[in-house]
């Protein structure tokens, strides 16, 4: 059934140039061969049939939190003498889905990946069950009607993340009148960080009409966009208050265009972002980030913790949130996290 499904695309597309060419049977042979070999090549062997096997797709690595969480994963699974098969996808859902059919080949004992969106997983998934594979998320939720679909998840309440970056905006600006002007800078459009962050902030906000959503636009957690969103938030709505981004290379990259254009982050623009990795630690310390929200990619032991038990087949909760705080300029700076 997997290896079907692995190939089945291929297939289809032979039959289509069939329909309108003169391809010969040898040909269409060579090529469903070459379809095959494609979909095994993120196979990796299996060097030892007693250790526990490990499928890992993590989405990309765009971002500091991003190679931070791979390193983290990397590190906590030799710990754990657990023989991981890792793939980058390189922010494609088709490579994730591609990967998760290897694993799924070479008949791994767990599967974890990262979803770069939330929706078009049921088809993978659904072969990883009939395969008996489970499979756990890991940083972000997808969209299913069938829950089962999953064994687990671990990562962060993104909803929670907005909601401390729009109350500690309530505190701040707790004695100006208003109206306080906010651009946002989101992450991927429809992945659950992006929708997490952005519904949070407006629930703290609630029916308080002071703070205002002049502008939300998609950097894809990427700090080259965060650059061009600024630069297109300076063109556009150039008079806003507070600078709100869901990561810190976004956030850095936006701060970069501000000094470039003689605005002062952290004076001028009240900067706050999600995160709290190394450099938006140090731009916290700098003044130039007003209140950093925690969102830690150390997960690399929880998820170990998990793959033993699924592995063994006991019994795992179903969601698993990490502990994560908030950040903000008058903390005392030492006492701030030090992060590779």
């Amino acid at each position: 059934m997997p290896l079907y499904c692995c190939i089945w695309l291929e297939v289809k597309e032979l039959l289509k140039a069939m329909r309108n060419s003169r391809i010969c049977i040898p040909l269409i042979i060579l090529l469903l061969l070459v379809g095959l070999t494609a979909c095994n090549k993120h196979s990796e062997p299996i060097d030892d049939q007693d250790r526990i096997v490990f499928g890992f797709s993590q989405l990309g690595d765009e971002s500091e939190w991003r190679s931070s969480s791979s390193a983290d994963i990397k590190r906590a699974a030799e710990a754990a003498d657990v023989q991981l098969l890792f793939e980058n996808a390189q922010q494609k859902q088709s490579n994730q889905i591609k990967a998760i059919r290897s694993y799924i080949l070479n008949r791994v004992d767990v599967i974890a990946f990262c979803p770069i969106v939330e929706e078009g997983w049921d088809n993978v998934l659904m072969e990883a069950k009939a395969a008996n594979i489970p499979v756990i998320l890991v940083d972000r939720y997808i969209e299913t009607k069938d829950k089962d679909l999953y064994c687990a998840f671990i990562g962060s309440d993104f909803n929670w993340e907005g909601k401390q970056a729009g109350l500690w905006m309530i505190e701040k600006f707790e004695d100006v009148k208003g109206p306080i002007r906010v651009a946002e800078i989101s992450g991927t459009i429809n992945s659950s960080p992006t929708i997490g962050r952005h519904e949070g902030l407006l629930e703290a906000f609630g029916d308080d009409s002071k703070f205002q959503i002049v502008t939300s636009i998609s950097g894809d957690f990427l700090r080259s966009k965060g650059r061009e969103c600024m630069e297109n938030i300076l063109k556009k709505t150039p008079d806003i208050d507070v600078l709100y981004a869901h990561n810190d290379d976004m956030a850095m990259g936006a701060i970069e265009v501000m000094e470039e254009h003689g605005i002062a982050p952290g004076k001028d623009i009240i900067v706050i972002s999600v995160d709290a990795q190394k450099s938006g630690l140090q731009a916290l310390r700098d003044g130039k980030i007003n209140c950093l929200v925690e969102c830690s990619p150390y997960v690399g032991d929880q998820l170990m913790d998990l793959v033993l038990k699924v592995a063994n087949n006991e019994t795992v909760p179903k969601y698993s949130y990490t502990k994560e705080r908030v950040y903000t300029e008058t903390d005392d700076f030492s006492t701030l996290p030090v992060r590779p």
